[in-house]
């Protein structure tokens, strides 16, 4: 067998290697499904119909999607410029304790003003979050991997700490929770009796001017050069290290507006459990999306759907919600298979004849 690289592929198939790859996913668990004793068809009706079979579904499908769509942008730009950031659920939760702070009316702010500076105080404060791993890593070699991951862990206590004191809601029946935001500082909803808000359309203004600023502009060459080779990128004049803080600010911002966004949208209080792994997951749907910015939207409903239809179709059949992660894990790794086959192409070795 001989693996050699393809030299232009083709838009189309690009475009139905990661559909392809979905649908091989689908196959290979519909043998767990058929496992349960429960028809793959059933289950995989009721799932379609519990994530996008009705105006509610979809709504919630939409929800929880949201935030994917900016941890998996948050991710996708810092992974195309090398930056491992593995922190954005210690940026998100970074951002929804600086929006319930600013937004509680903690400062002293004129109401016009509440929303926008919970939005964008979250959104800078992810970017700190990532700035300092980000310096370490230009500046000392530090491994970004391991200081990003464990800031994680020392923010998550650090808004336990604050839940269970500065910031404990005095009426909130002894759950550590905050006090909630003031109605100024909250986003509007888009569907009556739906709990979709306003944080959708600040994703995907954010997908769309992160695919412009990719495609159509110098920063988005800069990026992809130190991303490609950063010492070829310095020897053409491109200011390396510049450029990473830039793609720290972006990427942390981005994960910080997904938990502002969250707190502002969504709860309208700060809990522990805000994000069941949002930054998590978000580094999934980046990968899903080949790092493709419009390509994040996508692979986030998709995400979203499979998580929404499980817990729908868990409560019909006897199927258990644990398949959506058994789901989307093997959807990455079928998407990983198909972007390989994408940029080669596998042919049978000629066999040796002796003369």
């Amino acid at each position: 067998m001989l693996i050699e690289p393809r030299a232009h592929p083709s838009a189309a198939l690009r475009v139905l290697a990661p559909a392809g790859a979905v649908v091989a996913a689908l196959a290979l668990c519909a043998a767990l499904i058929a496992w349960t004793g429960t028809g793959v068809g059933e289950a995989y009706a009721l799932l379609f119909q519990g994530a996008l079979g009705s105006r509610f579904a979809l709504a919630e499908t939409l929800t929880r999607a949201t935030p994917l769509m900016l941890t998996g942008l948050a991710a996708a730009v810092a992974f195309r410029a090398k930056l491992w950031n593995i922190g954005a659920e210690g940026q998100l939760y970074a951002g929804a304790l600086v929006a319930v702070v600013l937004g509680g009316g903690m400062l002293d702010l004129p109401g016009w003003a509440l929303l926008p500076a919970a939005l964008l105080g979250g959104a800078l404060a992810g970017s700190v979050l990532l700035v300092g791993p980000t310096v370490l890593k230009t500046r000392l070699g530090v491994d970004e991997v391991v200081t990003t991951l464990l800031l994680n862990f020392v923010v998550l206590l650090f808004v336990s700490l604050m839940l269970e004191g500065p910031l404990k809601d005095p009426m909130g029946m002894g759950w550590p929770q905050s006090a909630p935001v003031l109605p100024e500082a909250e986003l509007p909803r888009l569907l009556e009796r739906s709990r979709l808000h306003a944080g959708l359309v600040l994703a995907l203004v954010a997908a769309v001017a992160l695919w412009i600023m990719n495609t159509r502009t110098t920063w988005g060459y800069e990026i992809k050069a130190v991303g490609a080779n950063p010492a070829a990128a310095g020897f053409a004049g491109i200011p390396v290290n510049r450029v990473m803080l830039k793609v720290a600010v972006l990427s942390g911002g981005l994960a910080g507006l997904a938990g502002a966004a969250e707190i502002a949208g969504l709860r309208g209080y700060l809990t522990l459990d805000l994000s069941p792994g949002f930054g998590y997951s978000g580094i999934v749907v980046a990968m899903l999306a080949q790092l493709h910015p419009l390509g994040v939207v996508a692979a986030s409903v998709f995400v979203a759907a499979v998580f929404v239809g499980a817990d729908a179709m868990s409560r019909t059949v006897a199927v258990p919600n644990y398949i959506a992660e058994v789901l989307v894990a093997v959807s990455l790794l079928c998407v990983l298979v198909s972007s390989f086959l994408v940029r080669y192409r596998i042919r049978r070795s000629p066999v040796n004849r002796r003369s």
